[in-house]
């Protein structure tokens, strides 16, 4: 069987491609979101109101307040936009083994993730339109610690589907 075209190189030679897709890029609001962009305009307005009574002083003294500023906006829209943003650049590709995500971020650049799934992935299907597939986690590094980041299908289409296939794959019937 001839592989899809592009994937030559990276999928075994009988394996075989049978969904791809790509995330809803729209915007959503989740309460997380709201605490983000509230706490970065306080951030924000705090040290606009910092930088105005330093510029009453005289002197260049009320530029270092621009750091602080471009921060709390940064904060503000960053979480807002973030996860938008990032969905409208990735890729989802689901074969008869393999869950593969791949990412063209700026900064980061290109990425290609495969998860393999196995009888023993647990398969966390979020229903709705849109739907997501949470098949895997990562654990992220933070100042005191780790946290848990949820991977997998994020906001598609066809959730339904694509969770009935990766049902099939794990009980050796994938087509």
């Amino acid at each position: 069987m001839t592989q899809a075209e592009g994937w030559e190189g990276i999928l075994d030679d009988d394996e075989t491609v049978i969904w791809q897709g790509r995330p809803d890029g729209r915007m959503t609001l989740k309460a997380k979101n709201i605490v983000g962009f509230l706490f970065g305009l306080f951030f924000a307005g705090f040290a606009l109101v910092w930088m105005v009574l330093a510029s009453q002083a005289g002197g260049f003294f009320w530029m270092f307040g621009l750091l602080h500023f471009f921060v709390g906006v940064g904060v503000a829209f960053g979480s807002t936009f973030w996860s938008a943003w990032r969905r409208r650049h990735t890729w989802y590709t689901l074969t008869d083994r393999r869950a593969f995500i791949a990412t063209d971020l700026p900064f980061r650049g290109r990425s290609l993730k495969s998860y393999p799934i196995t009888k023993s992935t647990v398969i966390d299907y979020e229903g709705g339109t849109p739907a997501s597939i949470m098949f895997n986690h990562e654990m992220r590094r933070k100042k005191n610690g780790h946290y848990r980041v949820d991977v997998g299908f994020e906001r598609i289409e066809n959730g339904a589907e694509v969770y009935r296939m990766m049902r099939d794959i794990q009980k050796g019937q994938a087509v």
